[in-house]
């Protein structure tokens, strides 16, 4: 049985699932690319490479989801993991030499967890043709195609869609919030497919939206911004509150437990981490299937033929989706069902961005 190693840490950077405002990462726009890229699966033992995003291991969402992936793998393969981690506000060279290491350390595949290693990966991956990497949330900065890179996106509106729904049946004071990490294009996705799940059951409900920065990643690391701003929304009325912002949904379910209110969760079923007393608080969660992503490329190298270019994994791909730990949403399991079914069946577009 393989077992994964732990990688010196030189430095941090999580996001919990985001964007820069100008990337491309797979929100529709492309065509998922399909079939072999151009790096070369291992003959031997297969060494896998994961760089975390800010917060690392332990954040109980979106760097969690990809260990659960990469956990499944070497349970299921017996190969060997190792896990890099990254420091808060490290520079670009850091996260290159992350990924040299690795690669100079045989992993293949390297995967990079979050949009913040594009730039590194779209450097590195030219010195090391034959070796397969990937980024999830990740978008190519150049017009020079890299064969050997795979963009691991998601429809994440879709999934924020259904707990928009979810929240708007839940709703008794027809105001409802949504706390964003950073104000960048990605995290915006999840406001406008949720903003457009509620309106769909009520278009005289509220949406308050709140952002805990504007563009600062720290944005996803500051459980004391999303106490306060989803505090901000309790305080105007909302009775439920979604969180597109990583480890500073914590703070969000504090907001919620205090104002004896609803929070959803993000990226992971977020009820099975939450403390005891946040449980009952935890209305669902949108799951991103950052795990399936990552177990996915690690399965592609293994088998022989890595994925290359935008891959998309929306609802009709199990992609996205809401979870019902704690029994909370299950009344509205025939209304989620209809919802989803119109959007896997192309009678709802979910907007990717909100009105303006």
């Amino acid at each position: 049985m393989g077992k994964i190693a732990a990688l010196a840490a030189v430095a941090s950077l999580a996001l919990a699932g985001c964007a820069t405002e100008d990337s491309n990462s797979g929100d529709g726009d492309e065509t998922a690319a399909e079939g072999t890229g151009a790096c070369t699966a291992p003959d031997g033992d297969v060494q896998v490479g994961l760089a975390y995003d800010v917060g690392g291991r332990g954040d109980q969402s979106f760097n969690d989801s990809a260990y659960a992936g990469l956990d499944k793998a070497v349970q299921e393969f017996g190969i060997t993991a190792t896990e890099g981690e990254a420091a808060d506000g490290e520079a670009e060279s850091a996260r290159e030499e992350r990924l040299r290491t690795m690669a100079d350390s045989g992993m293949n595949p390297i995967i990079g967890v979050g949009f913040a290693y594009s730039e590194s990966v779209n450097v590195v991956s030219d010195e090391y043709p034959d070796t397969c990497f990937a980024v999830i949330d990740g978008f190519d900065p150049d017009e020079t195609g890299n064969g050997n890179v795979a963009y691991l996106g998601f429809a994440e509106e879709q999934g924020s869609y259904l707990v928009g729904v979810a929240a708007a049946l839940q709703s008794k004071s027809g105001k409802v919030g949504f706390v964003g990490g950073v104000h960048n294009d990605l995290i915006k996705k999840f406001e406008a497919g949720y903003t457009a799940g509620v309106e769909s059951v009520d278009p005289e409900i509220e949406v308050i939206v709140q952002y805990i920065e504007e563009s600062d990643v720290a944005g996803f690391g500051d459980p004391a911004g999303g106490k306060e701003a989803a505090a901000a929304e309790f305080d105007q009325g909302a009775d439920v509150v979604y969180h597109a912002s990583g480890a500073s949904g914590s703070g969000v379910f504090e907001a919620a437990t205090e104002a004896k209110a609803w929070a959803i969760g993000v990226d992971s079923d977020q009820y099975l981490t939450a403390p005891k007393a946040q449980k009952a608080h935890i209305l669902t969660s949108m799951l991103k299937r950052v795990d399936v992503a990552t177990y996915d490329m690690i399965k592609s190298v293994i088998d022989g033929s890595p994925v290359a270019g935008y891959q998309v994994y929306d609802l009709s791909a199990d992609g996205v989706g809401y979870s019902t730990s704690g029994g909370y949403v299950k009344k509205y399991v025939p209304q989620l069902d209809e919802a989803k079914a119109a959007i896997t069946g192309g009678e709802v577009e979910v907007p990717t961005a909100p009105a303006e």
